[in-house]
C-alpha cells in the first residue's frame, strides 16, 4: 500500500470516530417507510395494509424484515422483496428481505385501512362466501363467475343487481 493509501485509511478512522458510533435506526420509522411499499398486484394496498410484513429489526449494522408470502409460489415475492430493499436503502445499510412461512398469512391480516382501499377501488375485501357483498352497489345477489382471478389470491364474481363483474380478494 502506497503512503498515500494509508493516509486515506488514518483519515477515514478518524473521521468515523470523530463521528461517533452510527445512530441506533428506529423500528417504527423502518415500518412507516414500509407503508410506502405497495402491492405490486394490488397498487391500493401498502405490503403494511395487506399484512405480509412479519417481523421487522433494524440496527446500525443493518435493517432486516421477513415478509409472509400470501400464497406459495406467489409471482409478486421477488418483486415485493426489491421493492422493500429499494425503499429501506435510504437509510444506509445493508437490507435483507426474507420471505417465510414461520406464520401463515392469512386474509384476516388485510387492515381496516386496506379492506377500506380495496372495496374503495372495486375489489370486494375477503369474507366469508355468503356474506359476500358488490363493492359496486353493496348488493348480497352476487355469483361466483371464477374460482380463480387474475392472480391465485383473487376470486371473480358478477352481480345480478347492477350486472357488473367484480373481483374479490380470497379468504385464507
Amino acid at each position: 500500500m502506497s503512503e498515500w493509501g494509508s493516509q486515506v485509511g488514518v483519515a477515514r478512522a478518524r473521521s468515523a470516530a470523530a463521528l461517533g458510533p452510527a445512530p441506533v435506526l428506529d423500528v417504527a420509522i423502518v415500518r412507516a417507510a414500509l407503508a410506502e411499499v405497495m402491492d405490486p398486484e394490488l397498487p391500493v394496498l401498502s405490503v403494511v395494509d395487506l399484512g405480509i410484513v412479519h417481523h421487522v429489526s433494524a440496527t446500525r449494522d443493518g435493517i432486516e424484515v421477513s415478509i409472509l408470502p400470501t400464497f406459495v409460489g406467489c409471482p409478486a415475492l421477488d418483486v415485493i422483496r426489491a421493492s422493500i430493499a429499494a425503499r429501506l436503502a435510504i437509510f444506509g445499510v445493508p437490507v435483507r428481505v426474507e420471505p417465510t412461512f414461520e406464520v401463515p398469512w392469512t386474509s384476516d391480516r388485510i387492515t381496516p385501512a386496506g379492506r377500506a382501499a380495496l372495496a374503495a377501488v372495486g375489489i370486494a375485501p375477503p369474507g366469508r362466501e355468503e356474506d359476500m357483498r358488490c363493492p359496486m352497489c353493496a348488493s348480497a345477489a352476487v355469483v361466483r363467475d371464477g374460482l380463480f382471478g387474475p392472480t391465485q389470491c383473487r376470486s371473480l364474481y358478477y352481480c345480478r343487481s347492477c350486472r357488473q363483474p367484480f373481483e374479490a380478494i380470497k379468504s385464507v
